[in-house]
């Protein structure tokens, strides 16, 4: 998979106010997104049903700042997560902890 694929996608959605998630690849990316907005150092590695379970407080207390992150928060409030697991998720997850283009889908190049 294309790991910048699921970034857009979730960026897009976000923006739009339309859609779900489509997996475990957006999952760990969007998961990655909240954690980086709740300021949170969640443990690497997290199998699908641990960061699902890690995220649920999050989910109940976190303060969206702008419609983007309300719609964050929706869309992990509303995943049925998978058992499905790979590599380029724990990946995906990484993206969304250090993103620094919030809500750029095209972010310069660097």
């Amino acid at each position: 998979m294309e790991l910048l694929l699921a970034r857009q996608s979730i960026l897009i959605k976000c923006s739009l106010n339309a859609s779900i998630l489509m997996g475990n690849y957006e999952f760990y990316y969007a998961g990655g997104l909240l954690c980086r907005l709740a300021k949170t150092q969640p443990q690497p590695g997290m199998q699908p049903e641990q960061l699902y379970a890690f995220l649920q407080p999050l989910l109940d207390t976190y303060q969206p700042k702008n419609e983007q992150e309300s719609y964050l928060v929706k869309l992990l409030r509303e995943y049925k997560v998978s058992g499905e697991y790979d590599a380029q998720m724990e990946q995906l997850f990484e993206m969304g902890l250090k993103e620094k283009y919030l809500w750029m889908v095209q972010p310069p190049q660097e």
